[in-house]
């Protein structure tokens, strides 16, 4: 038995849109009420669940008499917004069997990357989880755009379950494990464990999923595996009908065991879940100061600006060879920065006002990369 599983008390559940809906789109009740059946016993038993729901989009298809998923955003977010409500009204009917309530949580990367949005992100899962509610989590498809993506469940997954401080990630598709290679093919074997990177050396993850419903693939898996485990946060990898199985503990599927330290968890969704919209030139003295001594970044140690951004937006900051050495949050549009470079902020602030005052980057919207 898996001990760290058994022990665990705040789970977070994901499930593939291919484990819970046809190829040809709409939702497989039975599929959906074999996980909320699992899933309630595990509620019943005193344990906070979260799950991690893609399905939306497919859900959306057949309603609409689209043939497959479409390839373009604006026919992904129409599928979306009908399939999100007829995904969350099915799991509210069959938890609602179980005696438990649901809660729709729908996420954008902008909701837990800057500092307010992350807060009330985090105070409203904790909360639902206080009310002994089922938090069902998607990413927000009707209003995300390209540049704003998380890109899959998988990784918004391992991404929540940093942000709720869980014990286990359980992560459910439609293979029932990883391996060294297809499956299917001769020569591939299960791996049964996974204690670090030497584990994966040679392992072929392949691309999508089998039934072309969903986003995701072995590959996302095993990117959110290292997310989470490098949170500290152990994960099994399993397919949908192993589910029970799993979460009692027993050897199904793949195990990958969390590295010993856990992050602050809002700079880890800054370094997990954002891409910059643009870089900041360092001097090394700059470099010194934010690597080394972890302090905030100032205009006097900024050389060049690169991209379009609004203050409040990520960025990377580059030292002089160009190589990112950490991530953050900027105060100042990038319109506004050219000027304020190499000079200190009491020179600022007495040229320009108290406001110029402020640093470029706080060091509590920083990450080091």
């Amino acid at each position: 038995m898996r001990e760290a599983v058994t022990s665990a008390r705040r789970i977070v559940v994901k499930i593939g849109s291919s484990s819970l809906t046809t190829a040809t789109g709409g939702l497989d009740d039975a599929r959906v009420d074999a996980l909320v059946d699992t899933l309630g016993a595990l509620r019943a038993a005193g344990r906070e669940v979260v799950l991690v729901s893609s399905g939306a989009i497919a859900a959306g298809l057949a309603p609409l008499r689209l043939p497959r998923r479409p390839r373009d955003l604006a026919t992904q977010q129409a599928a979306a917004s009908v399939g999100q409500g007829l995904l969350i009204g099915r799991y509210a009917t069959a938890f609602a069997r179980h005696g438990h309530t649901v809660g729709q949580v729908l996420l954008t990367v902008d909701d837990v990357t800057r500092r307010a949005h992350y807060r009330n992100a985090y105070r409203t899962l904790r909360k639902l989880l206080d009310l002994r509610a089922v938090p069902i989590v998607n990413e927000n498809d009707t209003v995300a755009t390209d540049e704003i993506r998380f890109g899959d469940n998988d990784r918004l997954a391992a991404l929540v379950a940093a942000l709720v401080d869980a014990d286990l990630l359980v992560l459910l598709s439609d293979v029932d494990a990883l391996w060294t290679g297809d499956p299917t093919r001769p020569g591939s074997t299960r791996i049964t464990e996974v204690h670090g990177e030497g584990d994966l050396a040679g392992v072929d993850v392949g691309g999508a999923g089998r039934a072309g419903v969903g986003t995701g693939g072995m590959v996302t898996k095993v990117e959110a595996a290292r997310i989470a485990t490098g949170f500290g946060i152990p994960v099994v990898l399993t397919a949908a009908p192993l589910a029970g199985a799993a979460l009692a503990g027993e050897a199904v599927g793949t195990y990958f065991h969390p590295s010993a330290r856990r992050p602050a968890a809002r700079l880890f969704w800054l370094a997990h879940a954002t891409a910059p919209r643009g870089r900041l030139h360092l001097d090394p003295g700059a470099v010194q100061a934010v690597v080394g001594r972890r302090k905030s970044l100032l205009p006097a140690g900024i050389t060049a600006v690169d991209g379009a951004f609004t203050a409040g937006d990520p960025v990377d900051l580059v030292d002089a060879a160009g190589a990112p050495v950490a991530r953050g949050l900027v105060n100042y549009d990038a319109v506004e920065l050219p000027g304020l470079l190499g000079r200190s902020t009491s020179e600022l602030a007495a040229a320009l006002g108290p406001a110029y005052e402020r640093e470029v980057v706080h060091r509590d919207d920083l990450v080091l990369l």
